[in-house]
């Protein structure tokens, strides 16, 4: 096969191989807090804490998100040094007030998203 056209599929392999390099070369920890980062951004957004507040606000949503992050900070806090960790924690916390703040009927204290993991969460 000539190098001016790729075989259907081989580009799409090439492509698969470089991101699978790239992952390798990165250290658990980065995936770990990256993905506690997007958590926390997703429900900040659901939770209406942007400037678009209200347009994107859905509570079911950051309920899970919440939740989601809430587990995976209880599994990866003791993988992951203090120093990762303890701005996570205080994200987390913030959200999960702001998410009783923002609740119409109040969940019963250790009920709200993540409280499982964390322990009922006061003001």
């Amino acid at each position: 096969m000539s190098d001016a056209t790729p075989a259907p599929g081989e580009e799409t392999s090439a492509d698969f191989d470089a991101m699978t390099r790239d992952i390798a070369e990165v250290p658990a920890v980065e995936v770990i807090v990256t993905v506690a980062v997007n958590l926390m951004s997703a429900a900040a957004v659901k939770l209406g804490l942007t400037e678009e507040g209200a347009a994107h606000k859905d509570l079911d949503e950051a309920r899970k998100l919440v939740h989601a992050l809430a587990g995976l900070l209880d599994a990866s806090t003791t993988e992951i040094s203090s120093f990762h960790a303890a701005p996570l924690k205080d994200g987390l916390k913030s959200l999960q007030l702001a998410f009783r703040e923002a609740s119409l009927v109040a969940d019963e204290p250790g009920q709200g998203p993540g409280e499982k993991y964390t322990g009922p969460v006061f003001g």
